[in-house]
């Protein structure tokens, strides 16, 4: 009878929890659960992704900046080269110093009607003419025909300074493809409006660019591509065709560095994220930089270089005498500058931006926290733009919703809508998953988001590069998977031990099944297979090993992660000795000694003369408080480069083949200048003169054959043409520094001081006959020594309050938060800089600091500190409102015992007689000195 029961009631059961699940995932007020979403890894390890699109048959293409076009088959995890775009990488300013460019091939796009047509949109920097290009392609299963192409559109740029491209490119419903170009200008170092009108600085002048109604910079262009290649205007831009003085493509201006669009398919509304500049603080220049999340209900002046945030005004500012006038004004926006070709009146009214937040937290978004910035975008989401059979549509809950992402902060949130598409609220969705390096971010045909992420070191390839998609699972959810090594590289025999540690899933009947299969291949036949959870493995033979862990649940469905491990090579190990100073503050010292050594198990190193001063990049820079780190990574890079490329220089010069070869001139063979300029530096002719430096050959150049070189590895010749090929390339020319010596630490004019000096070294190794080069690297960054404590982590009892001012408050007995990783070399006293006031009922109290955690060794104790009479809220005119607050804060002395090395440091506040809620202060900054001060 039971089961005859059981037979009758089950299929009901289970239809009924079908119709719950189908009726909730349809209520637009039912959240789904964050673990019905699972991060799936599709490709990791790329050379600079910059944008994607989506190809039929579950294809992603997507676009490298040096060039690269790229094919991602999801079916078979197959990365395909289709390829290679010659692009310009590089600048070089009046003074012909050359350095590593933001620009290259920046954006990618499929025509609407791709699978008709075959079209795509490639944007990208012209390689010998100052200017960018909007070019379409035939892209024919996985050949681009070169003979295809047509250019759409130009926009002339310069290329003496860096920054700001744009790139992104979105189709609306009918045809017109919008395309955002960046303002192509200097970053000042003051970190805000570029506004200087003196001859020569044209460059530095954003009014000439996203001010000038008659450029293309600093814009959202709109047009309708036509199949003959050119384009027309469609109707409803900013400006009517004919307009005097402005450019009929034109459907938003004043941009700073708009990022990445997308489009409301049922508003039509356009979106986007704008990258601000660097301040810090509010100054007499005007207000502290801000990055923005846009939207345009249709064209519009979006304020820049006058206007940002919520139209907070720039000063007037002459830069021929220094001196400053009134706030421009938003009511009648004017452009006077003498670089401007375009219209004096600009459009009106100015549209604020949507969303705006600092370095700092936002006073008006406090949500979005605290840190770097980098507004990237994202998708809208409408459930209508999938076809009904799309296996990972979001649920309803998410209609009508923009999801934005940030490149430094590694979050996404939801933005909330109302019908006339205003703003009415966000949260932050999956809270516990960073998407770190976000470059690109969009919704894919089968309803999954996918977010292609750059990874962590500018103007590089970088291994925590990736495309990952978040799919949304309404039934069985597949396992999430984490996969970690104790070793990632090493000489062999390498035993490396895996774990899985952090893998799991969701789904109660899936609890301690799943089942883990480790795959290891290095595309030489070698294929190991492992099946325990956490196993080892040892590497026995020289190779680079792709590692791919997939995990199964009881109902078959899989998820897999992998990383790299490359046996026969032992990485570098760089050192910088500072001389016994304190690795973490600059306490004012005007000349900073240092000495950098290098060594590697197979190269050797720099003590005993193996590796050469000249393979080392070495560079010294001072950082701003607030800093585009573009424009340091753009320095460092090329030093980095040309390191490199100096390692295949000293093979040449230790090899035969001067006795054949000159550099400049002709002997028995050609000069290594001519094969650089009859050999364009590309992948295919890097092959070809590889294989005739190990095979020999003859014919070329004449009658003299040129010898074979067996026993050279393929990796040493590869090094050996790098060198010669980038002979006829223009290359970055700052110079590396020393291996050892000094450094003048001097703080830029016009900055404040509460920025860092960063030295850096960096060596590429040899590798290991057919083992790639490993990187080592060694940074020693001093900072200002004080320290703000919104960059404490792990705390207990703290409010942020963000109105009027902000203010970090320790409320209650044992209130704490940490400092990690902080220098205590040559530290004798840490302050604790306070307000104690009865505006916020503060009792004030005192402060222990721990080491490594809040019950850890006592370092040492303050004595109580309690309220001081005020001085008022604004400083004395003349004095320096940092001098002033410091001056004026109550001190919570601590004097602690002698300790060394890289230390975590909790900062305890106590007060017995705090009840509840009780503020016992609001720590302003966090002083550290080298020597005790009373």
């Amino acid at each position: 009878m039971l089961n005859r029961f059981l037979w009758k009631v089950l299929p009901v059961l289970f239809l009924s929890l079908g119709l719950l699940s189908c009726k909730s995932e349809d209520d637009p007020s039912v959240k789904p659960e964050d673990n019905r979403f699972t991060k799936v890894v599709l490709a990791e390890g790329m050379d600079e992704p910059m944008e994607m699109t989506f190809l039929p048959g579950n294809r992603i293409l997507f676009v490298e900046r040096k060039g690269g076009v790229k094919i991602l088959d999801e079916k078979t995890g197959e990365v395909t080269l289709v390829a290679t775009i010659p692009v310009n990488t590089k600048y070089t300013n009046k003074l012909g110093v050359v350095r590593e460019a933001e620009e290259g091939l920046m954006g990618v796009i499929v025509h609407p009607d791709y699978a008709k047509n075959n079209w795509i949109y490639m944007y990208y920097a012209d390689p010998t003419d100052a200017k960018h290009i909007l070019a379409r392609w035939e892209l024919k299963e996985n050949e681009l025909v070169e003979s295809s192409k047509k250019i759409v559109l130009e926009v002339p740029t310069q290329r003496e300074e860096c920054c700001h491209t744009g790139g992104g490119m979105v189709f609306d419903a009918e045809g017109n493809l919008y395309l955002t170009v960046g303002n192509n200008t200097v970053n000042p170092r003051e970190g805000t409006s570029n506004l200087d009108e003196r001859p020569g600085m044209e460059n530095a002048d954003d009014q000439r660019a996203p001010g000038n109604t008659n450029d293309l910079r600093g814009k959202i262009l709109r047009i309708h591509p036509e199949d003959d290649g050119t384009y027309t205007i469609p109707k409803g831009n900013l400006f009517p065709p004919g307009t005097e003085k402005t450019k009929p493509e034109i459907y938003t201006m004043g941009h700073r560095n708009p990022w990445r669009p997308t489009l409301d398919s049922k508003t039509g509304y356009l979106y986007w994220g704008e990258v601000g500049p660097d301040a810090s603080v509010d100054s007499i220049w005007g207000p502290k930089g801000y990055d923005e999340f846009n939207q345009a209900k249709g064209p519009g002046f979006f304020g820049w270089p006058y206007f940002i945030g919520d139209n907070f005004p720039y000063n007037r500012h002459n830069h021929a005498d220094s001196s400053y006038g009134a706030a421009y004004d938003v009511m009648k926006p004017v452009n006077e500058s003498v670089n401007n070709t375009g219209l004096r009146e600009l459009p009106t009214p100015v549209v604020p931006a949507m969303i705006y937040y600092p370095y700092g937290v936002s006073e008006v978004f406090p949500q979005l926290g605290s840190s770097g910035r980098s507004a990237t975008g994202g998708p809208v989401f409408r459930k209508a733009d999938f076809k009904k059979d799309a296996p990972y549509v979001f649920p309803a809950y998410y209609e009508g919703k923009w999801l934005i992402v940030d490149f430094m902060r590694g979050w996404i949130f939801a933005v909330s809508m109302d019908k006339n598409g205003d703003m009415t609220g966000m949260e932050r969705f999956l809270p516990n998953e960073t998407f770190s390096s976000a470059i690109d971010m969009d919704f894919g045909p089968d309803g999954s988001l996918y977010i292609l992420e750059y990874g962590s070191a500018w103007f590089r390839g970088n291994a925590n590069s990736r495309i990952v998609k978040i799919q949304y699972n309404k039934g069985n959810r597949k396992p999430n998977v984490s996969l970690a090594a104790d070793k990632t590289s090493g000489a062999i025999p390498l035993t490396v031990n895996f774990s899985s540690e952090g893998t799991n899933d969701f789904d109660d009947y899936d609890q301690g099944k799943l089942s883990y299969e480790w795959k290891i291949t290095n595309g030489a036949g070698f294929d190991q297979k492992l099946s325990d959870a956490n196993p080892g493995f040892t590497f026995s033979e020289a190779g680079t090993y792709q590692i791919t862990l997939t995990v199964t649940d009881t109902r078959g469905e899989k998820n897999s992660a992998s990383l790299e491990v490359i046996a026969g090579n032992e990485p570098p190990v760089v050192a910088i000795d500072f001389g016994g100073i304190n690795r973490s503050f600059w306490f004012g010292e005007k000349e900073l000694s240092y000495n950098i050594t290098v060594n590697d198990k197979e190269d050797g190193g720099t003590a005993d003369g193996k590796i050469k001063a000249e393979e080392v990049a070495v560079t010294f820079d001072y950082v701003p408080a607030g800093f585009d780190p573009i424009e340091i990574a753009s320095k460092q890079s090329g030093v980095e480069n040309v390191a490199i490329l100096n390692l295949g220089k000293n093979l040449i010069e230790a090899s035969d083949c001067k006795s054949c070869h000159q550099y400049a001139e002709k002997s028995i063979g050609p000069s290594y200048q001519a094969v650089a300029e009859k050999y364009p530096n590309s992948e295919e002719n890097t092959k070809y003169l590889i294989g005739k430096i190990i095979n020999g050959g003859a014919g070329v150049w004449g009658d003299h054959g040129m010898s074979a070189h067996p026993s050279l590895s393929e990796a040493d010749a590869r090094r050996m043409v790098d060198y010669i090929l980038a002979m006829d390339d223009t290359q970055a020319n700052i110079a590396s520094l020393p291996l050892s010596g000094k450094v003048n630490a001097v703080i830029p004019e016009g900055e404040n001081g509460q920025g860092s000096f960063l030295l850096r070294a960096s060596y590429s190794d040899k590798g290991a006959g057919a083992i790639g080069s490993l990187n080592g690297i060694d940074f020693v960054a001093l900072k200002n020594p004080f320290l703000d404590p919104q960059s404490s982590v792990e705390r207990k009892g703290v409010q942020l309050l963000t109105t009027p001012n902000i203010s970090f408050m320790m409320v209650g007995d044992n209130s704490q938060f940490s400092l990690k990783q902080i220098d205590l070399r040559g530290i004798q006293q840490i302050d604790v800089l306070s307000s104690i006031t009865e505006r916020n009922g503060a009792i004030g109290g005192s402060v222990e600091i721990r080491l490594g955690s809040p019950t850890g060794k006592l370092l040492g104790q303050s004595e109580k500190i309690g309220r001081k009479a005020s001085a008022g809220f604004r400083p004395p005119q003349g004095v320096n409102p940092i001098d002033w607050r410091r001056q004026n804060a109550s001190r919570a002395v601590v004097k602690i015992k002698p300790t060394t090395g890289m230390q975590d440091l909790y900062f305890i506040f106590k007060n017995p007689d705090a009840k509840g809620e009780t503020v016992l202060m609001s720590v302003l900054e966090i002083e550290f000195k080298n020597k005790s001060v009373e």
